[in-house]
């Protein structure tokens, strides 16, 4: 797990199978995180969220290519320095396929693919397993890193935190989806060393979060 990280601080980096992970914090008010990955072998690049200060992301990622940008999710603090960040990169943009219009009419970004449950993102070598994890936004995605023989990675915006799943907004269908969705393709996949990279704050993993799962479902959110 990266260690805490706030907007400001210098971005983190580890390397997971063949994979490198840079964690990058953005906007004070909303602490976002943007990852940065990059394949070890080929140098191959995608960027995790491009949330917001397209300044800061872009001297993260410096002068070498980025071939794709991820945004998990149609919410406005998740993609408003996609624009700037496609403009300056010509990088292709991934989305979940039943958020992807929302997030075209929010940025004026064409998203070149929408993707669902099932689908790969490759960054070079690597591929990135796409969930469906309905429930926060209809198109709601997250990417799972599963290397041999080292630490899975899940990256998975605003679906799963330290404490629970991400926000329903009282709706008990979209919670049970949601909650449903995490059980599923998360914690019934993975092992519990599996290092869970959410869209804002701390990192957290698998284990110490599985415990609470029969909580999450009686309390409701």
């Amino acid at each position: 797990m990266f260690p805490s990280l706030r907007p400001g601080d210098a971005p983190v980096t580890t390397t997971s199978g063949g994979l490198r992970i840079t964690k990058i914090a953005v906007d004070y008010a909303m602490n976002n995180n943007a990852y940065l990955l990059e394949c070890v072998r080929s140098g191959e690049r995608a960027l995790i969220d491009a949330a917001a200060e397209p300044d800061v992301l872009l001297e993260a990622i410096g002068l070498g290519a980025l071939a794709t940008v991820v945004t998990t999710h149609a919410h406005w603090d998740h993609h408003r320095a996609l624009a700037a960040v496609v403009r300056a990169t010509d990088a292709a943009v991934v989305a979940g396929a039943a958020d992807a219009a929302e997030i075209t009419a929010q940025t004026s970004v064409i998203v070149d693919r929408a993707v669902t449950g099932g689908d790969v993102v490759m960054v070079g070598d690597v591929p990135l397993a796409v969930v469906s994890l309905v429930g926060h936004t209809p198109g709601s995605i997250a990417l799972i890193h599963r290397p041999d023989g080292a630490t899975p990675h899940a990256f998975t915006g605003d679906s799963l935190f330290p404490g629970g799943v991400g926000n329903t907004h009282g709706d008990p269908a979209a919670f049970a989806s949601l909650l449903a969705g995490v059980r599923a393709t998360l914690f019934d996949e993975l092992p519990d060393e599996a290092v869970v990279h959410p869209g804002h704050g701390d990192d957290t993993t698998l284990g110490a979060e599985r415990g609470s799962l029969d909580e999450w479902e009686r309390r409701g959110w």
